[in-house]
């Protein structure tokens, strides 16, 4: 499933964002404790991970589970927080709102066994300019049929 987005910067440099959007689970355990989200290498591309809701699984024990994110910071260096911390009884899921963090990020459950599912978006952002999109559009014109004008019905006269 896939979003998409189109923005024009206020700059006027001719420069068009592109936004799409996939949904995005995985699951942390005592057998997989960890999960690396990376984008692509491509230069024009650039991905983030919207965090939504993490939640316990069925079967999670009456334990605390402590995920925690890892992923750098406004300095460039890599900061680990705990963002949530789950209970069965009294806390079996938290909402994020849209928490958005830049590839890398890695996801760990630092304490319990869970399972917990952490759930959000994969976020792709490409920039475009504006004269290979005109051009694209320009052939897309091309494709699309002319409709004829319409013309008013008549109106009957009264006898």
């Amino acid at each position: 499933m896939s979003f998409v987005d189109e923005e024009t910067s206020d700059g006027g440099g001719g420069v068009r964002s592109r936004l799409e959007s996939y949904v995005f689970s995985c699951e942390l355990s005592s057998e997989v404790p960890f999960y690396t989200f990376q984008g692509d290498e491509e230069e024009d591309l650039e991905h983030f991970l919207e965090l939504r809701t993490i939640c316990l699984g069925e079967g999670a024990k009456e334990e605390n589970n402590v995920v925690e994110v890892t992923a750098m910071n406004h300095q460039g260096k890599k900061i680990s927080v705990p963002v949530a911390n789950l209970h069965v009884s009294c806390l079996p899921m938290v909402s994020l709102g849209e928490f958005e963090l830049m590839a890398p990020v890695t996801l760990r459950l630092k304490a319990g066994s869970g399972p917990v599912t952490v759930s959000g978006l994969h976020l792709v952002a490409s920039e475009q300019d504006d004269d290979i999109e005109e051009s694209d559009l320009s052939d897309e014109d091309e494709d699309i049929e002319e409709m004829p004008a319409f013309k008013p019905a008549k109106k009957k006269q009264k006898l």
